[in-house]
């Protein structure tokens, strides 16, 4: 395995520039998700450092060596798609023993990383299958196996679990992290889904635009978001945002350069014992059993949602008291950064 230098990557696609500026420092054996929404450039960044997009100017380092001009071949790298390209007429330990035969993997090796990556993924009973015959779980499965039977340095995911049904990805994304945790592996990995993104990284890199907006754990992304952006974009449902002048804000010590503030639903509190109170009217509730969201609008008509438990029993039309606590509101500026707490 090994670690990834990104310094400087610019990539133009005529006029429009795709990423900017982009510099990252990946260690070895991290598991690093790009995310963001589309079109902000994380799957661009993840073919440049596949070497399936040149970039016009900055570097890649895999390990010890400037990917930045090798071909795809060349880098060491495999890289397991949305489609699993799988080849129809072949059997699972076919296609899986495939790139070896290629590469000229003598026959006892092959048969030795086969074994090896079906006891990982549990593919076993199913090497004599061919893909029509296999769910797109086990697919998804056989193409991740197809990956680790290289052996490379850094292992590339690119949505790969966007095709399945909820209940899969679920099953998938902990099948990701138990592969991750005993491979040791650097892997990274695209999606639009902060959920994905928050359940499975060690490092989220946030992108936007084609520019870094913030990389960190998890956990510190979503408790200190740099920007309005990062603020907005993790967390499900999103943090509420208003502006400043806003009903909500007046129950918040505001700073002076506040354009913004944002709160998230689980945060602020039910007829609270002091502080500032906003009423706000219940128009939608959403029950998910062990879990509510009310979706309440001020009297300046903005939308407020609140996370509650699953037996809270307001009803829409019903009035509520909110409050927020201080520690837990964020604020912005005109520009969109977050600004300090109010002292």
């Amino acid at each position: 395995m090994a670690a990834v230098a990104i310094s400087n990557i610019n990539k133009f696609y005529g006029d429009l520039q795709a990423l900017q500026d982009v510099s990252l420092e990946i260690e070895d054996g991290a598991f690093v998700v790009f995310v963001g929404p589309s079109g902000c450039g994380k799957s661009t960044l993840l073919r440049s450092i596949a070497g399936l997009e040149g970039v016009n100017s900055g570097s890649i380092v895999i390990g010890d060596t400037d990917v930045t001009d090798l071909e795809p071949a060349d880098r060491d790298l495999s890289m397991v798609f949305q489609s699993y390209a799988l080849y129809p007429h072949m059997t699972v330990r076919a296609n899986m023993e495939f790139g070896m035969k290629v590469n000229g993997v003598p026959p006892d090796e092959r048969a030795r990383r086969v074994t090896e990556a079906a006891r990982i993924l549990q593919l076993e009973e199913l090497l004599g299958r061919k893909p029509g015959q296999l769910s797109g779980g086990q697919r998804q499965r056989v193409a991740i196996g197809r990956s680790i039977v290289k052996n490379p340095k850094v292992f590339l995911f690119d949505e790969p679990l966007s095709n399945l049904d909820a209940k899969l990805r679920v099953q998938m994304r902990i099948e990701l992290e138990a592969l991750h945790k005993e491979l040791n592996a650097t892997m990274i990995y695209v999606t639009h889904d902060q959920v994905e993104a928050m359940t499975m990284a060690d490092e989220i890199v946030v992108l936007n635009a084609g520019r870094v907006e913030q990389v960190g754990p998890p956990m510190a992304l979503y408790h200190k978001p740099a920007s309005e952006f990062v603020a907005g974009f993790i967390g499900s449902p999103a943090m509420n945002i208003v502006g400043a002048d806003s009903v909500l804000a007046g129950a918040a010590d505001r700073h002076p350069n506040a354009a913004k503030i944002g709160v998230r639903p689980e945060h602020i509190v039910l007829d609270p014992d002091s502080g500032e109170r906003v009423e706000a009217v219940v128009r939608v509730k959403e029950q998910l059993g062990g879990e509510s969201y009310l979706y309440t609008r001020t009297s300046d008509g903005e939308q407020v949602v609140v996370k509650t438990d699953g037996e809270d029993d307001h009803a829409p039309g019903a009035v509520l008291r909110l409050g927020l606590p201080p520690h837990r509101v964020h604020q912005f500026d005109a520009a969109g950064l977050t600004l300090p707490a109010s002292s």
